[in-house]
């Protein structure tokens, strides 16, 4: 399975362990793994479209730099060829990943998942700044986390 994310907040970028947050914590409740799936390697990969912190803007996080997923994204993919389970989480990653393919909004491209399972699923950011999208989107909790585990319970059988 390969998590496709962002790029490391600022306690992320400290620690050198990726979702080591309430992000982390909250995504790991979504997909239904303890820390000890989540961290192995063998099972699960951690790719996110920038490895360094990009720095604070207005609203939170700036975005990923652009010139990271260009200089080596296709290259680590490439050695990753048992994906079979793709989770992109926040608009950058669902933009590089899905390209067209992805709707209009973040929301749109997350509520359209069946399109893209089971081998790709759009997630919102695990974070607790989106507690007011979830909160605007029930049918995220009830429709697509039940699917979603359900298949990593498959993949990772």
């Amino acid at each position: 399975m390969l998590i496709a994310g962002q790029a490391p907040g600022r306690k992320v970028h400290d620690s050198g362990v990726p979702f080591a947050d309430a992000s982390g914590d909250r995504l790991r409740e979504w997909l239904g793994l303890d820390r000890t799936t989540f961290y192995d390697a063998h099972r699960v990969a951690i790719l996110p479209m920038g490895f360094c912190y990009p720095g604070t803007g207005r609203s939170g996080d700036l975005p990923p730099r652009p010139e990271c997923a260009t200089a080596w994204r296709e290259k680590i993919l490439h050695e990753m060829p048992a994906i079979r389970l793709t989770l992109v989480i926040g608009q950058y990653a669902m933009a590089w990943h899905l390209g067209p393919r992805a709707q209009g909004t973040l929301t749109e491209t997350v509520q359209a998942w069946r399109e893209f399972s089971p081998a790709v699923w759009p997630l919102p950011h695990p974070s607790p700044r989106n507690n007011i999208w979830l909160k605007k989107n029930p049918w995220f909790t009830h429709d697509v986390l039940p699917a979603l585990r359900q298949e990593i319970r498959n993949q990772l059988a």
